[in-house]
């Protein structure tokens, strides 16, 4: 038997939403690396963007387990003593909160060219509307495929 390798041809990409309110950061940001790389699919070729567009929306209502609103998130500026942090609380209260999603989602992705590609089909949106409803995206219920993808905030 042949091992399959999808061509450009096979691809069949469907466009899904994602209501991230009351979501668990982490469970949400796995879901959302499978189907952006198109692991779910029985048609999965490891070096094709086989993966459907995703649009995440209500991303400012996330939910973080444990102590992790606290945790920093590094960078340097690139001059000498420029290391620079801020908390997922305060980038969640900030101007741009689909960040904190955004990054969760981009280190669940291998590093390499094609992870780059595959992050281009992914839209975070911090309320409720999405300008992407010319592409009849079907909703998945994130909420509802485990007990534990979703929490109630204290």
């Amino acid at each position: 038997m042949k091992t399959y390798s999808a061509t450009p041809a096979d691809i069949d990409k469907k466009w899904i939403v994602i209501d991230a309110e009351g979501i668990v950061l982490g469970r949400l940001a796995s879901i959302v690396a499978t189907r952006l790389r198109g692991k779910h699919k029985p048609s999965f070729t490891p070096h094709m963007d086989m993966g459907d567009n995703v649009i995440i929306v209500n991303a400012d209502k996330i939910q973080l387990t444990g102590k992790k609103r606290e945790e920093h998130f590094y960078w340097h500026t690139g001059h000498p003593g420029g290391i620079k942090s801020r908390t997922k609380a305060q980038i969640l209260e900030g101007a741009h909160p689909e960040r904190v999603v955004f990054q969760a989602v981009k280190r669940m992705l291998p590093g390499n060219r094609l992870s780059r590609q595959v992050l281009t089909n992914l839209r975070i949106y911090a309320g409720a509307e999405h300008p992407h409803e010319a592409q009849n995206p079907e909703v998945l219920d994130v909420k509802t495929m485990n007990s534990k993808n979703t929490r109630v905030s204290k």
